[in-house]
Formats: C-alpha cells, structure tokens, sequence
C-alpha cells in the first residue's frame, strides 16, 4: 500500500474531521496550502518531504495568520525538517499518532530577504522562508546530479552522488558577512545558512543548531583536495565535519553572501537562482507554529 494511503487510512481512523486534498503535480501544494489558509483551516497538514514542508510554511507564513498550525507527514527523500522535530521519517503509524495527539512547538524559521527564483517558475521572483537551510556551492551539484538518479532515493542516493561530485565539483569563490561583523571570503567546497541540523537526508551539518535557538549556523568549508575532501564527507555523516581545519561555523542572526555573479543555491532540497550578486538571510525567532513530540 502507497504511504499516502496508509496516512489517508490511519488519519480517518484516529482524526473526527479530516478533510483531505492532493495536489495534481509538484508544486501543487502551494496553491492547496493558500486555499486551506484562506478558507480558514487552524492546522494545515503536509504529506511530502523538505521541498514538500518548506513551500506549505512559506505559504503559511506569507498569508499572514499567526494561527495557523503545519503538520507534516513524511513522505519525501531527505525528511530532514521531521528529523529536527524527533520524528521518524519511516515510521508513518508514530508520525499519525503525534499529529493525532496534537502538541504544539513553536519553532524558528529562515528568510532569504533578497528576491530569487524557482527553476521550476524561473519568472516569479519573491522573498522565501526556508525551514532547515539554504546551500551553496557542492550542494547544489549534488541535488542537480540526484535528479538524474531513477532507482535511489533518501540517504543512499544523497551518499551515492555527493561521492560522485567530491571528485568533479570545481570549488565557489564568495564573501561571507555575518550580522555581528564578521567577515570571511576565499574558495569554498560548500557554504550552509542552517535553521536546523540535518541535511542530506540525516546529514547533521550543523550539529549544534536547533529549530528554537533563536539563530542560523553557517558552515563554511573550504576548497580542499580529492582526498580531504572524502575525509570530509566521512567526518559530515557523524557530524565531526566541525572539527576540521577545513570547516569553520559562524552563529549570528544573519548573514550576507556576496559572489562575482547570481547564483544558484539549493532552499530546502529544491534549487533557486538569486536575482543578483547578493543573497542575505536572517532568522525569524518564534515566527512558526507546528505539531511535534514534546519537548523539541
């Protein structure tokens, strides 16, 4: 049985009033999230991944009702947003049960206040909220080499082709300023904007962070060769990724990143394009409500 049924089923079983709607395509679920906040629903239920939770809370959050709850059922590849929740992306009776049960966190989230684009609506330009982080650099070639992928999904097929792009991704020149004043530039492998811990599919490249630590955690690690590089990625799945003299982690409330020319960067597992040379994040304290385990 499809996991969207499963959840249709268990849902009906342990929910009094469910009123259910699926999207026709990707993307779909932002038109259904403006239309169940519009129509005035108090708790929006999300059945999906990252990409999936990251554009309902967009749409949340933009429509401008402070009470209005997400729920999230995993469904997706990377499922990191429910990671830094306590839930389990493979069990889908325990996700049920926590949204059956109704305890609410409030949580913070991320915002890109310089205007960027999806490749999928390349013409429509806005500001974006943004759950786990944004990514630059060898993210964005190993999300760009996972879409060609037609057999793997989850951890495997993030391991399987950033294994493949250690070995092809060339390296990014930028400038790195933080809110407090920190500055740093040079070539680097990846740059991370982190809300939450995971990325990757459970990859905790901001190990430190949490979703109610009122801050974003930049990881910055810089260029190195083939074999560092793999040491690295070893380091990156326990997250001792931090204890490299490759790897530096910047705390503050925003940050701005400067490069020679607009960029692609990665936004919750989905690629974007900055509309200029600049892209400046900042994190929302409290701005979000949604159902979680207690104790987040």
């Amino acid at each position: 049985m499809r996991r969207i049924e499963v959840y249709r089923q268990l849902l009906a079983e342990q929910l009094d009033d469910v009123t259910f709607a699926e999207s026709a395509g990707p993307g779909g679920e932002v038109a259904l999230a403006e239309q169940a906040a519009a129509d005035g629903y108090d708790v929006v239920v999300a059945v999906g991944g990252d990409g999936t939770w990251s554009n309902v809370a967009n749409r949340i959050l933009a429509s401008g009702r402070d009470n209005v709850t997400l729920g999230i059922l995993p469904n997706g590849t990377g499922n990191d947003f429910c990671r830094s929740l306590g839930l389990s992306p493979s069990d889908a009776g325990a996700a049920v049960k926590i949204l059956a049960a109704g305890n609410t966190e409030v949580v913070d989230v991320g915002r890109v206040e310089t205007e960027s684009a999806s490749e999928h609506a390349p013409e429509y330009w806005e500001t974006r909220y943004f759950l786990n982080l944004i990514g630059f650099g060898f993210d964005v070639a190993v999300i760009d080499a996972a879409a060609g992928a037609r057999f793997l999904k989850g951890e495997l097929l993030y391991k399987i082709t950033a294994l493949q792009q250690l070995f092809r991704f060339p390296g990014l020149e930028l400038r790195l300023k933080s809110a407090g004043g920190e500055e740093r530039d040079g070539r680097y492998l990846m740059l991370t904007v982190s809300n939450a811990p995971f990325f990757g599919g459970g990859f905790p490249i901001a190990p430190e962070a949490t979703v109610q630590d009122k801050k974003l955690h930049a990881c910055q690690i810089f260029d190195a060769s083939a074999l560092s590089r793999l040491r690295l990625f070893n380091l990156a799945e326990r997250g001792r990724h931090v204890t490299s003299n490759h790897v530096e982690m910047l705390d503050d409330s925003g940050f701005r990143i400067e490069f020679s020319t607009p960029q692609r960067f990665e936004l919750d597992g989905e690629t974007r394009r900055s509309a200029g040379r600049t892209v400046e994040a900042r994190i929302l304290p409290a701005a979000l409500k949604v159902i979680a385990p207690k104790s987040t």
